[in-house]
């Protein structure tokens, strides 16, 4: 019965998804302007009313998406049950581009973009071919032949921004992330906004660079460029929001970002005045289009803030050499997430406004009341915290004081069918072993039942600059010994590439904890991390506040833009009375309408969620006490195969090889987190084993599935 639902349920989300691509695909069509002309007028007479209608047809697909999408992840399974077969969608999640510019590219990510650029490339042409067939003149302006062209070109570079734009804000959501159910993470999902601002960017740029050009060479442009029309585009709406844009992407580059966070992070808020203005510029009917990312992104912007109070404070931390901290968090008994999640954190006593992300190193199946994460402590936010922590190492005070922190997540992919595979290759750089030690620890605790199926063989390869760094594994070193009586087997090789050769062992380096420091801090706060509410509870949300912006939006329009009601000899002449009714109000005050009743809409469906909330808190147990903190393991006895390298990087080639001899005719699941090079070299070999496979199709030769984890520390 469940997999029946599943098909369904996936059915009905590929049937919604190909209809809004056709909508995009078919809206440049005389066909469509036709269709749509027709289906308006008929919706105006109606309680429903063109806006209605504009908002079903346009908007609405893509909160549906997410509410079908909430259910269907409620019902899928968290952990792997079977094995799954090779298969050409396998194939196509593996790396087929590895630069240094683009970065790792799959042939999926290849595709997919290939088709966006061809979907811009058939829009442009199909309007612009239509626009010089039937070239108007513009009554305002005087202008040439050559002059009345290049501003049509102007303009529908405007649309291509526009089309970037409906798809700006999907990306980065966090607890209402359509990604979640490709099964790509937040972290993951970021570039894509990167990409698609950036194109967006550059047609805005394009679109209102050449109209004010029109503008200066035929002598408008000082009439033309403040001005705030009545009805139609207002110019000056445009002109605030492109130069708004602009400084956003300017702050984002990678340059200043790295260097100055905060003035992007600050900068980047302006998004709230870019969309504003962008409304007032392209109007009621184009901002449709765009609106259904908007709406999901406003209310995962609010979910957060309410998912993030009140606040939890630090129970313990541990300081490890190399500037990077352990910290212990107190977390609910029922919450559940799968590994690879990341949570965002804030800590007011450093910044009452940025958030960071870190990945969580706990299992919750292993850890019930706590939760760990590890701060590599590099940036100016970090060395705030790390000075903080050694603040309280160095005090004298029986009692350490209480570190407050909100919390928004954790999130993390729906399911862990990335341990689905036979063999995992896990291969960190630095702190990019974070992710990987709630993996091993999950797979661990997942032994004694055998209900679910997780790799029998997994080789960690760990690389990093010092040989103290290597006590980060201290909470997954039970599982590098006694191995005998486990049905998994997990090899460890580190590369230390900045020490000379040396006799120590793994074992050693991991029981000489001297050098790291424990503290335990006083807490003041009851409560204990809860996580994002249930899905289903979500899918409900988006679905209750979709409906009341719909009744607020017909209410406010039937009020403020009245439509003339006709008598039955009147109807030939309707069209041109409505039309007049139209034009008595501003295209504005339409724009003004759909703001408020989002605005009307998000708080009422924002009063619910704190109400639910409190209801929630009010029957939570009271978190994990002091004594309760994560204790510092011990190693005991280590299989000897256990290897640590010094003065050297690893020979991908070579591991690959060997990992080949020793697993034929398996599946291996490749995972990677840490320094982009890193990753490439990993991939770039992925790559040619992969394309190997492909080419001798053999079944007893293993088959490579590459994975890459993008955590901010």
């Amino acid at each position: 019965m469940e997999n029946t639902a599943l098909v369904i349920l996936k059915m009905l989300m590929i049937l919604i998804c190909a209809a809004w691509i056709a909508l995009w695909i078919l809206k440049p069509t005389n066909l469509w302007t036709k269709i749509w002309h027709e289906a308006e007028d008929r919706a105006r007479p109606t309680l429903f009313g063109y806006y209605g209608l504009n908002f079903a047809v346009s908007t609405f697909p893509v909160i549906a998406l997410a509410i079908i999408g909430f259910v269907y992840l409620h019902l899928l399974p968290r952990k792997p049950r079977i094995r799954q077969a090779r298969s050409s969608a396998t194939a196509l999640s593996n790396p087929l581009v590895v630069n240094s510019i683009v970065g790792i590219l799959s042939s999926f990510e290849i595709l997919l973009v290939f088709l966006f650029v061809i979907f811009l490339v058939w829009t442009y042409y199909a309007r612009i071919s239509n626009d010089f067939k039937k070239l108007m003149p513009v009554k305002s302006l005087k202008l040439d032949t050559w002059q009345l062209k290049y501003l049509r070109v102007a303009t529908r570079f405007g649309l291509l921004a526009e089309a970037c734009l409906a798809l700006l804000l999907l990306p980065i959501l966090r607890g209402l992330s359509l990604f979640r159910l490709l099964g790509i993470q937040f972290e993951a999902s970021v570039r894509y906004h990167i990409w698609l601002g950036t194109a967006m960017i550059f047609f805005a740029t394009i679109h209102g660079g050449s109209t004010l050009f029109v503008w200066g060479v035929s002598h408008h442009i000082q009439d033309e460029m403040w001005r705030w029309q009545k009805t139609g585009r207002i110019y000056l709406a445009g002109e605030i929001a492109l130069v708004t844009g602009l400084v956003m992407w300017i702050t984002s580059l990678p340059q200043i970002r790295r260097k100055k966070f905060e003035f992007f992070y600050y900068t980047h808020h302006l998004y709230i005045i870019f969309l504003i203005f962008f409304l007032f510029h392209a109007g009621d009917r184009h901002f449709y289009m765009v609106f259904g990312g908007i709406f999901l992104f406003g209310l995962d912007k609010l979910l957060r803030f309410i998912q993030s109070r009140p606040e939890t404070c630090i129970l313990s931390a541990r300081v490890f050499p190399s500037k990077a901290i352990e910290l212990i968090l107190p977390k609910h008994a029922g919450l559940k997430f799968t590994p690879t999640s990341v949570i965002f954190m804030k800590i007011p006593s450093i910044s009452k406004f940025q958030w960071h992300s870190f990945s969580i190193t706990s299992s919750s199946s292993v850890d019930d009341q706590t939760m760990s994460l590890i701060v590599k402590c590099d940036g100016e936010w970090t060395s705030s915290l790390y000075q903080m922590i050694h603040a309280e190492l160095d005090s004298d005070a029986d009692q350490m004081r209480c570190i407050p922190v909100a919390i928004e997540g954790p999130y993390g992919p729906a399911t862990m069918d990335f341990l689905r595979y036979d063999s995992l290759l896990l291969v960190a750089g630095g702190i990019g072993i974070t992710p990987f030690l709630s993996i091993l620890q999950e797979i661990a605790s997942a032994q004694s039942n055998r209900k679910y199926r997780f790799p029998s063989k997994v080789q960690l390869i760990y690389v990093i600059k010092s040989s103290q760094e290597i006590c980060l594994l201290n909470s997954i070193s039970p599982l590098l010994s006694n191995q005998q009586s486990k049905k998994w087997h997990l090899t460890l090789k580190v590369f230390v590439t900045q020490e000379e050769q040396s006799s120590v062992t793994v074992r050693e380096v991991l029981n000489d904890l001297s050098f790291v420091r424990a503290v335990r801090f006083g807490t003041q706060s009851n409560y204990a991390v809860n996580g994002p509410e249930s899905l289903i509870w979500m899918a409900a949300l988006v679905g209750i506040t979709s409906i009341l912006f719909v009744i607020f939006l017909v209410s406010l329009n039937h009020i403020f833009v009245p439509v003339e009601k006709k008598l039955p000899s009147e109807k030939l002449a309707a069209p041109s009375e409505k039309v007049v009714s139209k034009e008595k109000t501003p295209s504005w005050v339409a724009d003004l309408i759909i703001l408020s009743s989002f605005i009307i809409a998000i708080t009422g469906s924002t009063l619910m969620a704190i109400l639910l909330r409190w209801r929630r808190l009010k029957k939570q147990t009271p978190p994990v006490s002091l004594n309760q903190g994560k204790a510092v393991q011990v190693l005991g006895p280590i299989e000897e195969e256990h290897e640590i390298n010094f003065g050297g990087r690893p020979n991908f080639e070579e591991i690959f090889s060997e990992l080949e001899k020793e697993t034929a005719g398996s599946d291996i699941g490749v995972l990677v987190c840490g320094p982009e090079s890193m990753k490439e070299s990993v991939a770039k070999t992925s790559q040619r084993k992969s394309q190997c496979f492909m080419m001798n199709a053999n079944k007893d030769k293993p088959y490579f599935n590459f994975h890459s984890l993008n955590f901010t520390f």
